[in-house]
């Protein structure tokens, strides 16, 4: 069997189950629940909306602004506002109805009644400067007919790098580690975020462009560095830093940042995608029609906000989680070591279910988009565990997925992490209420959702990971940035 066509096999065996086409309950129908009136408010024009900008960034931080407002209206389901928004935010609506349980956030991902026209982080959308002037598919509703040209192009270009893509991560994990292992060795030490990045761009760059960033010494050496400044300046009006206020409220959060002060590097990244993936620019063309522009554009969004982006945030939990736990090491590597054989591979990785619901239970506590937003395509009712609510047509919904995946009519003692959650029978139904891909994990991307092309390719990455670091280590140390010691295995 070809090692794409077993890649293939192992990705659709991952995720057991299929979803429904309706979201998931485990509540009684919706005509057995009493139907309310959707609580909350926007307060005052231009002061609801600041009030709660500022209690979402500096005085409360976005999990506790809304538990507040759970507790408040005692509904998982009620009307807020969500930045950025006032003074240089114009045209932006900050009112959403938040839905924070899985049975209310499940109807985010019913495309039937829901459209995602540009609403990738909510109402505010980057400047398309950012993206050659185009919106790439993943601004794009599944009804607009480019959406089902790009999406399959996605999972086109994730099919040919299943070839690679084993062989180019394990070669850019050895080069991680052994950095890190000199570092310790030498300074007692070694942060893993930097050499994580730059491991994870030469892996996607090989592995999704099928070009080489050694060709280009400027991308081998400052590539990852182009990317981070090039998803910051997008999202830096969305996300809370943590740095002094209310310096981050004046500079980062009052205005949206330019694309002139990237461009320079944009540009670089796009002539090199240009020069070194002309394989891939034929593909796009004769498989799917998309001229060199179209496909530049959406690949460097796929392996920049999506790929890279994504990774940078999911897998320093992973191994923060794995490097700050003996216990938790001792279990996954006698797991590891039972079933990986003399190398590494597919297969060997399906048979490790603790590795795998450790990273499962890494994703539910610490989803890497923490929000996901959704606008009703039509007026329908929502139900939560407990009541229905009317929503109107045009209306934006946003979920807040680190406390929807704490939802304790689901999730046993949902605020603990526990690596074997996702274990045996129970464990893989808990999958159906894991969303953290604008999907279920047990759900299958196609161009009729906006479920993560990648999904699969997540969630094997991650395992793959830990495989790796308990096959290589007897034992590893560290906190959320660096390691402080290792013990290498005897081969």
């Amino acid at each position: 069997m070809a090692m794409g066509t077993m890649m293939t096999c192992r990705m659709m065996s991952i995720s057991p189950g299929m979803p429904s086409s309706s979201p998931p309950t485990q509540s009684p129908a919706p005509a057995s629940l009493p139907l309310r009136t959707i609580p909350g408010s926007y307060g005052w024009p231009l002061l609801g909306p600041i009030s709660d900008r500022l209690d979402y960034f500096w005085f409360q931080g976005p999990d506790t602004f809304f538990k507040k407002r759970i507790d408040k209206y005692k509904s998982t389901v009620f009307r807020t506002n969500v930045p950025p928004t006032f003074p240089f935010f114009a045209g932006v609506n900050p009112n959403v109805v938040a839905v924070l349980d899985t049975k209310s956030f499940a109807y985010l991902f019913d495309m039937d009644i829901v459209e995602k026209k540009n609403i990738l982080v909510g109402e505010f959308m980057p400047s398309v400067k950012f993206t050659g002037n185009i919106r790439t598919c993943a601004y794009l509703d599944t009804s607009e007919p480019q959406h089902t040209q790009l999406k399959n192009f996605a999972m086109g270009v994730l099919k040919r790098s299943s070839k690679v893509w084993l062989s180019e991560l394990v070669a850019s994990l050895d080069m991680m580690w052994d950095t890190i292992d000199t570092d310790v060795s030498q300074k007692g030490s070694g942060s893993y975020l930097i050499p994580l990045q730059q491991a994870l761009f030469r892996f996607l760059v090989k592995s999704l462009a099928g070009a080489d960033p050694s060709n280009s010494p400027e991308i081998a050496e400052g590539g990852y560095a182009m990317l981070d400044k090039w998803l910051a300046l997008q999202l830096l009006p969305t996300i809370k830093i943590g740095i002094l206020q209310p310096l981050e409220e004046i500079f980062l959060h009052s205005f949206s940042y330019p694309f002139f002060l990237v461009s320079g590097d944009y540009n670089k990244l796009y002539q090199f995608i240009k020069n070194e993936a002309k394989e891939l620019l034929r593909y796009a063309e004769t498989e799917f029609g998309l001229n060199q522009e179209e496909t530049i554009h959406n690949l460097l969004f796929i392996l920049g906000f999506n790929a890279f982006g994504g990774f940078s945030i999911f897998l320093p939990g992973l191994i923060s989680r794995i490097v700050s736990d003996t216990a938790l090491q001792e279990k996954l590597r006698d797991e590891v070591r039972q079933n990986a054989g003399p190398s590494l591979s597919f297969e060997s990785v399906m048979k490790m279910p603790l590795v795998q619901s450790v990273v499962y239970e890494t994703l539910r506590l610490s989803p890497p988009v923490p929000l996901q937003f959704a606008r009703a395509r039509k007026d329908f009712q929502l139900s939560s565990h407990d009541s229905v609510f009317d929503i109107k047509k045009g209306e934006l919904l946003c979920g807040y997925q680190p406390l929807v995946m704490r939802d304790a009519e689901v999730f046993d003692d949902p605020e603990s992490f526990r690596a074997d959650r996702f274990m045996g029978e129970e464990g893989r139904e808990l999958l159906n209420y894991l969303y953290w891909s604008n999907g279920p994990q047990t759900g299958s991307p196609s161009e009729s959702n906006k479920q993560c092309a990648a999904k699969d390719y997540v969630t094997l990455t991650g395992s793959m990971m830990v495989a790796y670091l308990l096959k290589r280590y007897d034992s590893i140390t560290g906190d959320s940035a660096s390691i402080t010691a290792v013990e290498k295995a005897v081969k």
